[in-house]
């Protein structure tokens, strides 16, 4: 803004009064616009953080929305330039983060509706302070701020699938972490089975087998994550389908090397 209209405003704000600025050390807006871009991609152009969705900075929540951002399309267009993406992978990270962002702009907008000085919004955050003085209200906020209860709707009815992968204690190995800073798909077979280690190797280079027991996997035998550490499939029973977990590893990672036949 021009420094003139800097001034105007400020003499606005002081109902007439003859302002004369003289120095201007720091100009900013904190206003609770909250705006999201209808699309994150347009051929090649993708967008992303404050480019793609901006909100009140009450509560800090745009700088993990848009690391979640980064994460989500960082590998998917990394596979793209590999050229070993499957279709529509590039396409999946608007389904996957236009509403997590709309999430986050609604409650962005609570968060500002509780500030205004009106009769009727102190009464409404005197019923919010009552829930979130309750357990299932104070877990339901928790897990809003931090981002736990994230969960992409990949298809199915996995509870897990979707969700971040739990942070498995490897009985005899790096933490999960770990094991994905490489960038790479990973498959957790806690069983160490050998038709599962076949099946994966046919996406070498694009995903990590590691067969290795955890002190805690309630009802999991065998886990795919994606690179940005989100489940893509679990193994609820003691023998998973190999043709489910190739479905899920073809629809993330691409098609698979051919199998070699054995003299």
């Amino acid at each position: 803004m021009p420094f003139g209209n800097i001034q105007a405003e400020a003499a606005a704000v002081r109902n007439g009064t003859d302002v004369a600025l003289t120095d201007l050390r720091l100009a900013a807006t904190w206003t609770d616009r909250a705006y999201q871009a209808p699309a994150y991609r347009r051929g090649r152009v993708l967008l992303a953080g404050d480019a793609a969705h901006i909100h009140s900075p009450l509560g800090g929540q745009g700088l993990n929305l848009g690391l979640g951002d980064a994460m989500n399309l960082g590998w998917k267009l990394a596979a793209t330039l590999r050229g070993d993406a499957p279709a529509g992978l590039l396409d999946s990270y608007l389904d996957e983060r236009h509403p997590v962002g709309a999430r986050v702009l609604d409650w962005s907008r609570a968060q500002v509706a509780l500030m205004r000085p009106t009769r009727s919004t102190r009464a409404l955050a005197a019923i919010m302070r009552d829930l979130i003085g309750t357990r299932d209200g104070a877990t339901y906020f928790a897990e809003r701020v931090s981002g736990v209860a994230l969960r992409y709707d990949l298809g199915g009815t996995d509870p897990l699938v979707g969700c971040s992968v739990p942070d498995f204690e490897l009985i005899d190995g790096p933490r999960i972490g770990e094991l994905l800073h490489e960038g790479r798909g990973l498959f957790l077979d806690f069983d160490d089975r050998s038709s599962l280690r076949a099946l994966v190797s046919r996406w070498r280079g694009r995903i990590t087998y590691v067969a290795c027991d955890a002190k805690e996997r309630p009802g999991v035998s065998a886990v795919l994550v994606r690179p940005d550490g989100f489940v893509a499939w679990s193994g609820q029973t003691a023998h998973p389908d190999d043709a489910h977990v190739a479905t899920a590893a073809s629809r993330w990672f691409g098609e698979p090397e051919q199998a070699h036949e054995s003299a």
